[in-house]
């Protein structure tokens, strides 16, 4: 994924977590330490710009449902049950997942407490990730997550203090403001400003129904992305997740401003949301990443089946060239470093850049003929099962299958232990001995 977009054969010298050269050989690094790789695909270690870790323990929670009831009638209630155990479990759970399937760096929209015990979470697991508190202070937000603006500011603020460049750098802080509809203009703009002041990212939701653009208009007398832009939130420190319902003018704009657009094309298929238009914004120069959203609406977190739908989605509409894998994957590294604002130093195997790598075995039957184009076959064939061993910053997080920075048995009996509780809280009832059954309150 350099800029020539060359497929090379030879070896990756690692030294202090950064690439040092990539190089026929067999030179050893510093500490003469080799991970012999042979006949296996090395590639940048892959970006997921829009995800909630807070949501891993819904999973199976909130199927069937349309944008609007999934929130009022599931997460919300569900995030608002949260407690510091249960956040800090549920981030290992996906931390586990992602790394597990060849993500290395993610930008993570948490619920609005207990943002501190996910990213104790994150600094123990070793992915990297840049993630924020949620803020919520509209009227209309929901009665458990809403928060005084002020507080919500106070508390964010001081988070960033803490969090931000932790871990020698692979933690980093986001502002998060929810989406338009539960944030008023004051802490929006206060976002803005304490984004520029602190050299951070702000993620937020946007465009992603037609009922949210509804709101929108009738609140502001603007569109989404006209309103977000007039609040300071656009532009190359900016990631907006979605952007499923922009017209041309908005596509417009969003090239003109370099705010990255976040493709989510599991959950906008599953929540029935639509089909983002990312051929047409690729084409009008829009800066374009990848995500699996949480696991109540896609429901894995899985990399390798974003890239793959997302090529897929667009040929029905716009041809079967419309998105090729080569666009695909680079959504999924560069596009993702982008967004991140890390584009200098992760998306690609380069000398200088932060060493995150997946290494993939493409020797199972579903992804060869060996000869085969090697990014197709990453982009169409390929599963998160395939990767065999993942580096975030020079250090090996996951070898041979085996996630080496946890106990993936503790947090199996964590994670399902916590989910209990927050199902009990929330009324969650069972039909049988295993599966969640219906809610009973309406």
């Amino acid at each position: 994924m350099d800029a020539k977009r060359r497929v090379v054969e030879g070896d990756v010298v690692v030294e202090d977590g950064k690439i040092e050269a990539v190089e026929d050989g067999g030179r050893r690094g510093k500490t003469g330490k080799a991970l012999d790789c042979t006949g296996l695909v090395v590639i940048p270690g892959l970006i997921q710009a829009h995800i909630h870790l807070c949501q891993t323990l819904f999973r199976g929670l909130a199927d069937d449902l349309p944008l609007e009831t999934w929130l009022a009638k599931r997460i919300w209630p569900l995030e608002a049950a949260h407690t510091e155990e249960s956040v800090y479990w549920s981030a290992m759970l996906g931390a586990a997942e992602l790394l597990l399937g060849g993500t290395t760096a993610i930008l993570d929209m948490e619920t609005v407490r207990h943002t501190g015990a996910a990213f104790e979470a994150l600094e123990a697991i070793g992915l990297r990730a840049t993630a924020g508190k949620c803020l919520m202070d509209a009227p209309s937000a929901p009665k458990g997550l809403k928060e005084p603006t002020e507080r919500a500011l106070q508390e964010a603020t001081d988070l960033c203090a803490k969090w931000h460049g932790a871990a020698q750098g692979r933690l980093r802080w986001c502002y998060a403001p929810r989406f338009v509809p539960s944030c008023t203009g004051p802490l929006l703009r206060a976002v803005s400003d304490l984004a520029e002041r602190a050299g951070a990212t702000i993620h937020t939701h946007a465009a992603e129904t037609p009922g949210e653009l509804q709101m929108v208009s009738e609140e502001t007398g603007r569109d989404e992305i006209s309103y977000l832009d007039s609040v300071g939130i656009s532009g190359p420190r900016a990631a907006l997740a979605h952007c499923v319902w922009v017209d041309a003018e908005g596509i417009r704009r969003l090239a003109r401003q370099q705010t990255n657009v976040v493709h989510c094309p599991s959950s906008n298929l599953k929540l029935g949301s639509g089909i983002a238009p990312i051929p047409e914004m690729l084409a009008a120069g829009c800066k374009v990443a990848i995500g699996a959203d949480g696991a109540p609406c896609n429901n894995r977190l899985d990399a390798f089946e974003e890239m793959r739908l997302a090529a897929l989605i667009q040929k029905p509409r716009l041809g079967p060239d419309a998105l090729p894998a080569a666009s695909v994957l680079e959504l999924a590294t560069l596009g993702g470093a982008r967004a991140l604002g890390l584009e200098t130093e992760i998306g690609s195997i380069e000398p200088g850049k932060r060493a995150d790598l997946a290494v993939l075995d493409l020797s199972r039957p579903h992804v060869l003929p060996d000869e085969a184009d090697v990014v197709s076959r990453l982009v169409y064939s390929a599963r998160a099962s395939d990767v065999r061993h993942v580096i975030v910053d020079g250090r090996i997080v996951v070898r041979d299958g085996e996630l080496k920075t946890a106990k993936v048995a503790e947090i199996r009996t964590e994670a399902n232990r916590h989910a209990r509780l927050l199902w009990k809280k929330v009324g969650v009832y069972r039909k049988g001995p295993t599966n969640p059954g219906a809610w009973p309150r309406g």
